[in-house]
């Protein structure tokens, strides 16, 4: 498929969910432009670049100085911001976006985040505005935040995709375009080359290395050690998606082996490469070059994960911002890097698991540690393409790997009658992801609390729970478990689709996704067992009656929020345990007669 194809796609994609919200009561808000930044923000956190986005779309001017922003996405310890900005053609055929103009439009996000740092935005936006609390928290935070980027989000096409870094308040801002070809390029299997790594940019010389080539092996071999302000830069710029392929996330200063760590760098760094047990890492591609003493090094690495040792890297990047005395000039890493030659990318993702799951075995790491391979996630899609709706005609679909929905489309959806028909059963609007999942059976579980950290914190904390109790599911999987998930993930879209919809904005003005998450999770707690999800599962969507109750529970919890914490930002408080307890303690109305999917006592 050409990027033009793929573009035509992603535009027809585009128009099939306006449609769909449109159908679903949203109005024609939000515009088109709205939809396709949403869609593009969500597809930058799946694929880890990161953490979940928020649309806030907000424009404005202080003195000649145009400023605007369509969305956000704050770190979870808030000290890394993404700030979004769209340059929208909306056109059937594909534009080039000259580099001048993105950069003109990044321009846009990064005055904003100038005037909320240094406090003259406030005046400008109505009290009521959302984008308040984030301006609120950029100018509380400003010190703390050492990790900013805008990024141009755009259905055109651009010759460059990182442009040169903004200062702002003596802080440094990455400025980066999201383009079609870009999005291309994640869908078409291949997000991890932008993981890439020149030595002889970013230190002047090619790393010396032992390198082992083996012309019979699916791999190739280096043994060497990395500077330490390497390390720290890879995770400054790249994140968690050095570390997707690793089975552990960071554990926290708190664990032994990470104060070892911070203790070495602080005292001992020049021991550090002989303390440290280092690093073990694949990529797609190394390029080797003589040094000036003839010796062979490194010189490019691309399509990097780091596989073991993510604990070392993010020790290393934490402690070194936490504690600016840290000096990294004398710290090395010892590596070791497999160089992967296989082309088939089945098996090369195969090769990355086993290299994971050996790496990191003298840990006792177990295997249902890699989470896209352990049995739920793999008995779920199985369930979900074999389960077919009351219809027999549709299915949803279970995203084990991320981009998964969009590679299908590509590979079966080569002609457009072909894709209109899979569009068809399967619409975009049934995609379940793995954060989906964790997301309904948590609520269900009476932990909204735990699912407004968002994203992979409540995911990993499933996976968490699965592991300390593996009977909270059955095993195996069965259809039964698999059509109730649907029914809990209808129940939670047919409250979202309600709050949300223009006629609703005065009322929910904030946290949609919150307040149905809490929603979701007072049904189970006040119906539990007797809400017949096997119906809703039938009517694939819930009566009038449901509908009636589920809206006016939804404003109890918009109102207990406002209780609570008025004047909060509903996101935070939403995080709180005790917020859960006052939610569930308040007055509810009791279902009435006639709600079709409520058994009799």
């Amino acid at each position: 498929m050409s990027l033009e194809d793929f573009h035509r796609n992603f535009r027809s994609d585009l128009q099939t969910t306006i449609a769909e919200r449109v159908e679903a009561g949203e109005g024609p808000f939000p515009s088109e432009e709205l939809v396709f930044a949403e869609t593009v923000m969500e597809h930058v956190a799946e694929t880890v670049i990161c953490e979940e986005p928020v649309v806030c779309h907000w424009n404005g001017k202080v003195g000649n100085a145009k400023l605007r922003i369509t969305g956000y996405a704050l770190s979870a310890d808030e000290t890394a911001l993404d700030l979004f900005v769209t340059h929208y053609f909306g056109t059937e055929q594909l534009q080039d976006l000259a580099d001048s103009d993105a950069v003109a439009t990044a321009s846009e996000g990064v005055r904003f985040l100038f005037r909320a740092a240094n406090g003259t935005l406030d005046a400008k936006i109505d009290p009521t505005h959302p984008v308040r609390d984030l301006v609120a928290t950029i100018r509380s935070r400003w010190s703390s935040l050492d990790r900013l980027r805008v990024f141009v989000i755009t259905d055109g096409k651009t010759k460059t995709k990182r442009f040169s870094n903004k200062e702002v308040q003596n802080k440094m801002v990455a400025v980066e375009a999201m383009d079609m070809e870009r999005l291309f390029r994640h869908t078409d299997g291949k997000p991890r080359d932008e993981l890439a790594l020149s030595f002889v940019q970013s230190i002047g010389r090619p790393l010396p290395c032992v390198h082992v080539p083996d012309p019979d092996a699916d791999y190739e071999y280096a043994l060497t050690a990395i500077p330490g302000q390497i390390i720290r830069d890879l995770y400054l710029r790249f994140g968690a998606r050095l570390l997707e392929a690793n089975v552990r996330t960071f554990l926290g200063a708190k664990k032994t082996v990470n104060k070892g760590i911070v203790e070495t760098l602080r005292k001992e760094p020049e021991h550090f490469l002989a303390f440290n047990n280092g690093l073990v890492l694949v990529c797609d591609e190394a390029a080797f070059k003589l040094g000036d003493d003839g010796n062979l090094g490194i010189s490019f690495l691309r399509g990097l994960q780091i596989v073991n040792g993510g604990q070392t890297t993010s020790s290393i990047y934490f402690a070194s911002r936490d504690d600016k005395t840290i000096d990294l000039s004398h710290v090395m890493v010892p590596a070791k890097i497999i160089i992967l030659k296989e082309s088939h990318d089945e098996a090369r993702e195969r090769l990355i698991s086993n290299v994971s799951r050996y790496a990191n075995s003298q840990n006792a790491v177990k295997m249902s540690d890699l989470s896209a391979n352990r049995p739920f996630h793999v008995q779920l899609e199985k369930l979900a393409n074999e389960t077919w709706c009351p219809d027999g005609a549709s299915r949803w679909f279970y995203e084990r790997a991320a981009g998964a929905y969009n590679v299908m489309m590509l590979r079966e959806g080569n002609t457009p009658a072909k894709r209109r028909k899979l569009q068809q059963m399967i619409p975009p609007n049934r995609k379940l992801t793995k954060n989906d999942i964790a997301k309904y059976h948590e609520a269900w579980c009476g932990k909204p609390n735990q699912v407004a950290l968002k994203g992979e914190k409540n995911f990993g904390a499933f996976m968490k729970a699965l592991d300390e109790d593996p009977s909270i599911v059955p095993d195996p999987l069965d259809a039964k478990w698999f059509r109730k998930i649907i029914a809990k993930a209808l129940l939670y879209n047919s409250i979202q689709q309600m709050i949300n919809a223009k006629a609703a904005k005065s009322t929910f003005t904030q946290a949609w996704s919150d307040i149905a998450t809490y929603v979701l999770s007072v049904v189970a707690d006040r119906m539990g067992d007797r809400l017949d999800l096997e119906q809703i599962w039938m009517r694939q969507g819930i009566s009038g009656g449901l509908r009636d109750l589920l809206w006016d529970w939804a404003l109890v919890v918009n109102t207990e929020f406002n209780r609570i914490a008025p004047g909060q930002q509903f996101s935070e408080v939403a995080k709180r345990a005790d917020t859960w307890m006052k939610v569930k303690s308040a007055d509810f109305s009791s279902p009435g007669t006639g709600i079709s999917e409520i058994k009799p006592l």
